[in-house]
């Protein structure tokens, strides 16, 4: 993630530094750098003297020896506040009093991991999406500590990196892994249930989707994927997974952790043209001891709308929440965060067109079998109470 950040920087600024804990990891990510500006010399949207003219611009360090004049740096490393909370004491000491520290990060509280900090008001979440040179949304994460002029000095560098930009508050899981982490929930209820992992996919991608419900966990990380749900079922309980969590806890163990492993749901590796990607044998064991035992599975529709509505839900209470400021940032967030079923406008967008009370019906009306209606109930409640303020403004917004 950190070469990524790196290389959309390189092109709007004049000096960008990566540091990493060896020449090796160095290596590996200058290497990931200059990939991705070789692949633009090929296409001819970059000359060969601009790429190594950009590569040179690239410092290289495993020490904080050139951070002293730094004005904001971004920290990309793995999912776990004690580390994080290590490089911020070690950044912050290295670096002067006006420098922006900004963590990426997809579920940690930017408020829990600024609590390492001696300069909050210069704190804050920026949160990017892989492969970072393709993905075009950028989610910046406030906390109530964290200035104007930090929050403005973020989205401009956001801008210069050419991202969509979107402003939140801080929660777990801000607001797109938020809706992320419930989709998957509902994905993995599915086939729980006895939808298959390439039925599932295929059922997505009819409905909408870019990428497949089964594919969408194996590109996210199946290790990551557990430290989400993990943390989500600590801070919101069972509503936020509809499956057995078992499941991807015993599939990371197994050492299934998606795409950048070979293997997760599907195997990688080779070539799928032509043809269904396979299914992982190892994977497929798990799922069918986890199978619900004297069931049919769900009507393919069923499963359509299941993972839809519960992912427009989770974002309706992200906006009674007040995480994301208003509807058109909730539909641009999730379209190009996540790829939203872009055809249907956003969740927002869907709702409005859709109509509150309908999809509280359709969620009602969901076969009894599955788990969502009684989990969900709840939280439509919650979303008739807020629909008229919540969707008169999203009207206003897009009129």
């Amino acid at each position: 993630m950190g070469a990524g950040i790196a290389t959309v920087s390189l092109e709007k600024f004049p000096k960008v530094l990566l540091k990493d804990v060896s020449d090796t990891a160095l290596s590996k990510g200058e290497d990931m750098v200059r990939d991705v500006f070789q692949k633009k010399v090929k296409r001819k949207k970059l000359s060969q003297f601009d790429c190594d003219k950009l590569m040179s611009s690239l410092i290289t360090e495993t020490d904080y020896s050139g951070f002293s004049d730094m004005d904001i740096v971004i920290e990309a490393v793995f999912e776990d506040i004690n580390l994080k909370h290590r490089i911020i004491k070690e950044v912050e000491a290295a670096t002067p009093d006006h420098c922006i520290f900004a963590s990426n990060t997809s579920a940690l509280p930017i408020g829990d991991l600024a609590k390492a900090s001696k300069r909050p008001e210069n704190f804050i979440g920026m949160h990017y999406f892989s492969p970072v040179d393709k993905m075009p949304l950028l989610e910046i994460i406030t906390t109530d500590d964290t200035s104007k002029e930090t929050t403005a000095a973020a989205v401009e560098v956001g801008l210069k990196q050419k991202k969509t930009v979107i402003v939140v508050k801080d929660g777990p899981g801000f607001y797109t892994t938020r809706v992320i982490g419930a989709l998957m929930g509902e994905a993995f209820a599915c086939i729980q249930e006895g939808t298959g992992p390439a039925e599932l996919d295929k059922l997505f991608t009819k409905f909408g989707w870019p990428v497949g419900g089964a594919t969408l966990v194996d590109e996210v990380g199946i290790d990551v994927a557990y430290k989400v749900t993990k943390y989500f079922l600590e801070v919101f309980g069972e509503r936020i997974s509809a499956g057995d969590p078992r499941v991807i806890e015993e599939l990371m163990e197994s050492g299934c952790l998606g795409r950048k492993s070979g293997k997760g749901i599907f195997m990688y590796g080779g070539s799928s043209k032509g043809g269904a990607r396979q299914v992982n044998p190892v994977a497929e064991q798990i799922l069918s001891r986890y199978r619900v035992a004297g069931q049919q599975p769900p009507a393919g529709e069923d499963v359509q709308w299941r993972t839809y509505l519960r992912s427009v839900n989770e974002a309706a209470l992200c906006l009674q929440e007040d995480i994301i400021a208003n509807p058109v940032d909730g539909n641009i967030g999730l379209i190009f965060g996540i790829g939203h079923c872009p055809q249907r406008g956003g969740p927002f967008q869907f709702l409005d067109t859709y109509g509150a009370d309908r999809f509280v019906g359709k969620i009602a009306g969901l076969p009894r079998k599955t788990r969502l209606p009684v989990r969900a109930r709840s939280d439509c409640t919650r979303l008739r109470q807020v629909r008229q303020e919540v969707y008169v403004v999203s009207l206003c917004r897009i009129l």
